[in-house]
This record gives C-alpha cells, sequence and structure tokens, in this order.
C-alpha cells in the first residue's frame, strides 16, 4: 500500500476564554493536543474557529484523513499512541480500536444528553456520537437526461446496464461511507446474496474513490452520472447550485456515528478532556445540526432535501456485527474489486 500524506492542520484561538465543566478528571484551559478526526475540511475549520472563541489558550493539532486511513493509523499507533483524541470518526471504526485495548473510558460533561443507542455501552463511555450520516446517491439530473439513463429510487436500479461506466462509489477501506454502505448492503440482503448485488453492481461501476465525498463531487462535476455518497454532501453539492438530485434509497439507507473518543495513553493531556466535553456542548452540536439532520441528542435537526423524519431513513444497523466482520468484508471487498480503485496519493 503506498504511503498516503495526511492533512495536517494547526488551529490555535485569539479570542474570548470560557471554563471547562466539572469532573473527577484534571482538565485545562490551555496546553496543545494532537486530534485526529475524519470530518470533512470545512467543517474542521468551521467547528475549530467556534472552539478556539471559548479555549484561546488551547493549540489543536489536526490530523485530517479519510476513515479507513484514520482507522489504520490509530491501529498502527495503538502501543505507541500519537493522537490525544479522535474526533469525528465512524463509532464502528471505534468499536474496533476499543476493542483492542485503544480507547479510555471518559465521560463527557453533558453525556447523559446522548441518546443511549449513540454511544458505547460502558459505564465510563469509550466513545460518543455526534451525529449520523447515510448513504445516498448524487445524480447529475443533466448527464442522466444526456445519457438516457432511467430514474433511480433503490439500489436494485443501480443494477441497470444502462448505468455501466456511469457510477463512482468510494472504497470501503479507504472510507467511512464506502464501509457503511457495503455494510447495509450485506445487512440487508444477507451475506450470500449481498456479494452478489456487490459482483453485479461492480460491472456499472467506472471507478472506486479513496473520500467518501468524492462521487457526490464528481457527479456535481459532471465526471459521472451518479455517485454513491452521503447525503450531506450531495445537498452542499446542490445547495452550490450543481445540476444534482439526492436520492434516499428506498430499501433504507447505510449509516455510522461520527463519534469522538479518548486515547488510551499513558499519561492523558488534560486539554483532550475540555475538548471533548465541547465537542459535545450545545454549542457544538448547533453546528453540527447544520450539516447533518441526525444529532445524537434529543434533538433531530431538519435539513432542506430530506423528508420526514431523517431517523425514518435508516436501517436497523448491527454496529457489533459490521466491527466484527469489519477485516473480513475489507479483504473480500480488495479481492474482488479493487482493481477499479483510483490511485493512492503518494
Amino acid at each position: 500500500m503506498a504511503v498516503t500524506t495526511l492533512s495536517i492542520f494547526s488551529f490555535t484561538a485569539c479570542s474570548d476564554d470560557s471554563g471547562s465543566g466539572s469532573g473527577a478528571v484534571e482538565k485545562a484551559e490551555e496546553g496543545e493536543i494532537t486530534v485526529y478526526t475524519a470530518l470533512e475540511d470545512e467543517q474542521v475549520s468551521e467547528y475549530l474557529e467556534a472552539f478556539n472563541k471559548e479555549y484561546p489558550d488551547i493549540t489543536v493539532n489536526v490530523v485530517r484523513e479519510s476513515t479507513g486511513i484514520i482507522t489504520a493509523r490509530l491501529l498502527a499507533e495503538k502501543d505507541n499512541p500519537q493522537a490525544d483524541v479522535v474526533w469525528g470518526t465512524a463509532a464502528s471504526s471505534m468499536m474496533v480500536l476499543d476493542d483492542q485495548g485503544g480507547l479510555k473510558g471518559y465521560a463527557p460533561e453533558g453525556v447523559d444528553r446522548i441518546l443511549p443507542e449513540f454511544k458505547s455501552d460502558k459505564e465510563e463511555p469509550t466513545w460518543v456520537g455526534i451525529d449520523a450520516w447515510e448513504t445516498a446517491f448524487t445524480v447529475n439530473t443533466e448527464e442522466a437526461e444526456k445519457l438516457g439513463l432511467p430514474e433511480i429510487t433503490s439500489y436494485e436500479d443501480l443494477l441497470d446496464p444502462a448505468f455501466k461506466g456511469h457510477i463512482v462509489m468510494s472504497n470501503p477501506n479507504s472510507s467511512g461511507t464506502g464501509f457503511l454502505t457495503v455494510s447495509a448492503i450485506l445487512q440487508l440482503m444477507g451475506e450470500e446474496e449481498g456479494w452478489d448485488y456487490l459482483d453485479k453492481l461492480d460491472e456499472n461501476i467506472s471507478q472506486y474513490t479513496h473520500s467518501g465525498s468524492k462521487p457526490a463531487k464528481m457527479a456535481a462535476s459532471g465526471e459521472c452520472a451518479v455517485g454513491i455518497s452521503f447525503g450531506y454532501a450531495g445537498l452542499s453539492q446542490k445547495e452550490d447550485g450543481a445540476p444534482v438530485e439526492v436520492i434516499f434509497p428506498e430499501e433504507g439507507s447505510g449509516w455510522d456515528l461520527e463519534a469522538n473518543a479518548l486515547i488510551n495513553k499513558d499519561e492523558i493531556n488534560p486539554a483532550s478532556y475540555t475538548f471533548l466535553d465541547w465537542a459535545i456542548s450545545d454549542s457544538a452540536m448547533e453546528l453540527y445540526k447544520e450539516n447533518y439532520p441526525i444529532i445524537t441528542t434529543n434533538d433531530v435537526g431538519e435539513y432542506e432535501g430530506y423528508e420526514g423524519n431523517p431517523l425514518d431513513q435508516l436501517i436497523e444497523n448491527d454496529f457489533s456485527w459490521a466491527a466484527s466482520n469489519r477485516e473480513d468484508i475489507l479483504s473480500q471487498w480488495m479481492e474482488r474489486y479493487d482493481a477499479k480503485s483510483e490511485p493512492e496519493e503518494e
């Protein structure tokens, strides 16, 4: 596997101070921490600007990459961890890391507001979800009309031979969106029928990307007619004026949580607790809600492009099954379909 260059940003605030919450652990409102995240670049900038207004004396060094790359790096560094905090990375990945002892339990201030199904079930949660994202198809309506493509409402519709060479999807080994989509298909259809479906879908795929949002961006730019991506990615392209429609499959969408966690280290940086408290605060949740209709408190936000309660679109997701079968799913996928993956960045 080629070495991937990670996007690294350093943010230091320069505004008003604000206190952190109470708790048995030692917290700090100054210092420097390293945070690994799979959040989108533009979200990282926006969210950290808000954090830094509250905590100007905490410098946050961010390593941002796709979910699969972040997960692989965390697992590789488990015995010599470099990160202090994981922020906005798939809960299914956090469960894998937790099983290997890579996470340390911490109950952030306000964790009781998080719905039980959206955080680990340990007394001191080892991970806490902040929002959910789900499978969606971004369709370039101009390209679809030009090519005479049929309407899409379901996963099955993607198997129509008319779509051959016109669909882009993300690689589940590097993309959390790719993994949640593959996992959903296997859960909805059963493993035998699910792999058979993916074999047929592969015949219509032109490329597998290493970013979950890239298929939506490619559809928006006309590089493909259909991008199998996630809701926010497609809806944000539509908001920016791209000629796209975002379709949520009628069978239900695969989904995962963006979750936060404290890395298990011999010495915990006190500023890590402060960051994790802020990362589920009301002010942070308001920011997450601007991009995702489903946040993990009792409140479900609204987002243009969704019909009804977005929770109704989500399949019944067995996170434990997905986590325990992750390596087998990824290895099988690589054997079958990796030939169509885009080259990895050097």
